[in-house]
């Protein structure tokens, strides 16, 4: 029987040296990380990179977020105050 659970991912998108562009993407539940070159391949080289480790480690799906309680994600702004010279 299968439970439906779900991961924590963040993605960045930052610069290599060479100037191009690539998405890194962590997986906060199981502090493990990938990338791509897209958006796209990110999420699908982390969702592969997640389900090789909880083969290794199934005790860990414990960390996943259940089905009915999905993780909410938003942004906040933060200023930095501008200082005098």
């Amino acid at each position: 029987m299968e439970h439906e659970c779900f991961a924590d991912i963040v993605i960045n998108k930052e610069k290599l040296e060479d100037g191009s562009e690539i998405f890194v993407v962590h997986c906060t539940n199981l502090g493990i990380a990938s990338q791509g070159s897209t958006q796209e391949k990110a999420i699908e080289m982390i969702k592969e990179a997640i389900e090789l480790y909880l083969e290794e480690q199934p005790e860990d799906y414990e960390l996943l977020r259940k089905a009915e309680n999905p993780p909410i994600f938003s942004f906040v702004e933060i200023k930095k105050p501008i200082q005098n010279a």
